[in-house]
């Protein structure tokens, strides 16, 4: 009974509260993305792009939505059906999780309480993201091999492979970014680049940016690294064989990481909600709150263009040429960078 006395339920519920918005927006942001990235290859194309649901097509998403709900649900008879439902909801959930620990902006001042705008701030989130998305890769590998269709395993396989060859060059080209601001927290990291006299993390590490940002495509089996998928080409790849709100959730995991890793690029390069030419003494610390948030999804969806620029500019990777660029290049570039990180530090020491 004293322990049920002694817990802050304010905070809970602060943070249900936050969990609760920040899972809406996700959900929000991946659906328009769907959106967003059809009348981005219409205008690339020169076509006009959804236009009937709506005014401008604005409620195709939702259209879409409706039809994939009401769509049949067929599971194949020789599949494992417990697995065949587990991958795309550990697929979902892996998306949905690495969104705890990416700090949305400054803390608020409520009915005398001071929020933090971050579901929770651990010390080491950065080993968090690499931990949870790494278990992404089971609901790709589970959705391919419980189908029972060998196009489909073969998919899921080249996914895995996928996965494991950049993850490598990701984690060493963060190596390097880890040397500078010394902290695994992303508040941390953030923090560090408001500081005054300290630019953003994209001026110390311009290669490493550029690595970690190659790697993140290949990791959201965005184009030109789509061999997972790879849509009509191949086979359709590792969720051809699911219908309905099944495949709905594989489609939505990919855009909700490629939303998560917009942030967590923005987080780590760019200052995350930090607003440059803003002098935040002269706002009121809800103000400042505000203006950083906004400032923080301006930079996200600046790159979830840049994603869909990307897809609808280059052609597709051939799986040996893929092979190569991680093993082979990035690894080796993310391993440079990381030395010269090193011998700078030790010189200026």
């Amino acid at each position: 009974m004293m322990f049920l006395l002694t817990i802050d339920w304010a905070f809970f519920l602060e943070k249900l509260i936050l969990i609760a918005i920040v899972i809406t927006l996700s959900l929000v942001i991946a659906m328009y993305a769907t959106y967003a990235e059809r009348k981005i290859a219409a205008f690339m194309q020169d076509r006009i792009g959804p236009n009937r649901a709506g005014p401008f097509g604005i409620l195709q998403p939702l259209a879409d939505g409706m039809k994939l709900f009401f769509k049949e649900e067929i599971i194949p008879n020789h599949s494992n059906r417990f697995l065949f439902i587990m991958g795309p909801a550990l697929a979902m959930l892996t998306a949905m999780m690495t969104c705890a620990v990416i700090p949305w902006g400054n803390k608020v001042e409520l009915f005398g309480r001071s929020i933090p705008l971050q579901i929770a701030d651990i010390n080491i989130g950065i080993l968090y993201i690499f931990a949870v998305v790494s278990l992404g890769v089971y609901g790709i590998m589970i959705g391919g091999w419980a189908s029972n269709n060998k196009f489909s395993l073969l998919a899921a396989m080249r996914g895995a492979s996928q996965v494991i060859s950049y993850e490598l060059a990701m984690g060493i080209s963060l190596i390097a970014l880890l040397m500078l601001t010394g902290s695994l927290s992303l508040k941390t990291i953030v923090e560090q680049q408001m500081q005054a006299g300290h630019f953003w993390n994209i001026a110390y590490q311009p290669l490493g940016f550029l690595i970690f940002f190659i790697c993140a495509m290949a990791e959201c089996n965005r184009a030109p690294f789509d061999l997972p998928e790879a849509e009509n080409e191949l086979n359709m790849g590792y969720h051809q064989e699911y219908s309905s709100m099944k495949l709905g959730f594989y489609l939505f995991a990919e855009y909700i990481n490629m939303f998560i890793s917009s942030a967590v690029i923005v987080t780590l390069f760019f200052g995350g909600y930090d607003m440059p030419f803003v002098n935040e003494t002269l706002l009121t610390p809800n103000m400042a709150a505000l203006v950083g948030v906004i400032a923080f999804f301006a930079k996200i969806f600046i790159f979830i263009f840049i994603f869909m620029w990307i897809r609808w500019t280059l052609p597709r990777f051939r799986y040996d040429q893929l092979m190569n660029l991680g093993w082979k290049g990035l690894i080796l570039l993310a391993l440079a960078n990381m030395l010269i990180t090193a011998a700078i530090i030790l010189y200026r020491m």
